[in-house]
């Protein structure tokens, strides 16, 4: 029994770095048979075999998942958006925020083309104020890249972000080895315009960063849902507010008589922005019941 880390997952084929080397893996029969998939990112063990496929046998506990791209144990999600063409979206970015938030993976907001633009200022504030790490990435310059590798060390990361905002070239600048070109297209995985695509861990400034083609706020909006009860705890500067509430067992934060919330982003406390986002994600959720979600 050999312990590693599963880097890469294709056609039922499952490759697992380890102390001495990866080796490539089948999943034994009783993942099927509990209906349990294992996900790149996860720590498992394996079983070396002279004349026969090597197999793993056991995944450990995950401390989080995501159905779309399919990946777990991750640290820390890069929350890539430019602040003009396309134009920053609050309420794109902070329904990510709040998803990585309910997951317990640490969110970092990237704002790429400030050389384009000014108004990355007011961005900036929302975010650094609410509580997050934020960069601030100029083409021009190609600043910014130098502030994300060093936090890749002893980390699983991800990259989101939708097309045109620079995610590739922002990865590229952290590590110019993974070559990734415009469209998500990596030359380092040998994939074509139309040859399959999957998630692949690779080591990067001493940690992994995932290569996963496509991961834009849509994965998001159509794989995972936050009930309307969890929601404000997704949002980590209400969190002083939320038990000040008058009815704080059912209050929706919106506006509630007597709401803490509502009064700190009167007060200026909570951006109204932010709030603006918890609203509209509020709404989204707020007739759907828990045995809808299974």
């Amino acid at each position: 029994m050999i312990k590693g880390r599963l880097i890469k997952g294709i056609g039922g084929f499952y490759y697992v770095e380890t102390a001495d080397g990866a080796y490539e893996c089948k999943a034994r029969g009783i993942f099927r048979k509990k209906k349990i998939t294992p996900l790149v990112g996860d720590v498992v063990s394996i079983s070396l075999n002279e004349n026969a496929e090597n197999t793993i046998d056991e995944i450990y506990e995950r401390k989080n998942s995501l159905v779309r791209p399919p990946l777990a144990n991750l640290d820390q999600l890069f929350v890539v958006s430019s602040v003009i063409d396309p134009k920053f979206n609050n309420t794109v970015v902070d329904r990510i925020i709040a998803i990585a938030e309910y997951k317990k993976i640490e969110p970092v907001v990237v704002i790429t083309k400030i050389d384009l633009d000014s108004s990355y200022k007011k961005y900036y504030d929302i975010y650094f104020k609410a509580g997050f790490k934020v960069i601030l990435c100029d083409n021009l310059k190609g600043s910014g890249a130098e502030q994300i590798k060093p936090m890749l060390k002893d980390k699983i990361s991800a990259f989101t972000g939708n097309t045109g905002v620079g995610k590739s070239s922002l990865l590229n600048a952290v590590d110019s080895n993974l070559l990734i070109e415009t469209g998500e297209t990596s030359k380092k995985l040998g994939r074509g315009r139309h040859t399959t695509r999957q998630c692949q861990l690779y080591n990067v400034a001493g940690g992994y960063v995932a290569d996963t083609p496509g991961f834009s706020s849509l994965d998001f909006e159509r794989c995972e849902r936050i009930m309307k009860e969890d929601l404000p705890y997704c949002f980590r500067e209400f969190l002083p507010y939320i038990d000040s509430c008058k009815f704080s067992t059912n209050c929706s934060h919106i506006n509630d008589k007597g709401c803490a919330v509502v009064r700190a982003v009167n007060d200026g406390a909570i951006s109204s922005e932010r709030h603006d986002s918890y609203v509209q994600l509020y709404n989204e959720v707020k007739d759907i019941k828990q045995w809808q979600m299974k």
